[in-house]
């Protein structure tokens, strides 16, 4: 017990970034895996280890506070100093959070207009593939050149027939009909 306590002590130097490191929990559970992070004041390591479920580009992270373990080894000591963080595109950043704020808009003056959940989901797949879409009362507008009104099936796609934005626009609406119903399909199969 006092050798655990003197290793927690000095374990502030002990844990560079990177570093593999195994201990034994309360539990006699042993764990071993590359240090992510490790805060001295409150003891807490976390470490990344493979993926209990045996899947190659997935890992397990484990937040072990060394104040409940018996054994504290370092297996493999990484002395390199951290990479600094990346920095911040400040100007991608704010053009999202403007994006999100837009899209936040048009979202109220859907519910305002009283759309439908139907309309709100058509609208949000939409969103995600282009960004010029705007509600005009309770009809959703792509492009400015195609209108899809309630109840926002296929056959209520207006505008050119010939244009590339309406043939592109009623598939887009077909296939999120098709996925709803799939998915409402599905929900009424699954026992409750």
């Amino acid at each position: 017990e006092e050798e655990c306590g003197k290793k927690m002590a000095g374990v502030s130097e002990c844990f560079g970034i990177g570093s593999t490191v195994a201990c034994k929990t309360c539990y006699n559970r042993e764990i071993e895996g590359e240090v992510l992070a490790f805060d001295p004041q409150t003891k807490m390591l976390i470490l990344k280890c493979p993926a209990t479920s045996g899947r190659p580009n997935f890992n397990n992270v484990h937040i072990i506070n060394l104040s409940l373990v018996s054994d504290v080894q370092v297996k493999k000591e990484v002395n390199t100093a951290p990479e600094a963080p990346q920095s911040l595109n400040l100007q991608r950043l704010n053009t999202r959070v403007r994006n999100q704020i837009e899209e936040k808009k048009r979202l109220i003056t859907a519910l305002a207009a009283g759309v439908s959940p139907d309309g709100q989901k058509l609208f949000l797949t939409i969103t995600k593939t282009i960004s010029e879409v705007t509600w005009q009362g309770s009809n959703i507008v792509v492009l400015n050149q195609v209108t899809i009104t309630p109840p926002y099936k296929p056959e209520n796609v207006k505008g050119n027939a010939d244009s590339k934005a309406y043939t592109h626009i009623k598939k887009v609406v077909e296939k999120h009909v098709n996925d709803q119903q799939a998915l409402e399909h599905c929900k009424h199969k699954v026992p409750q």
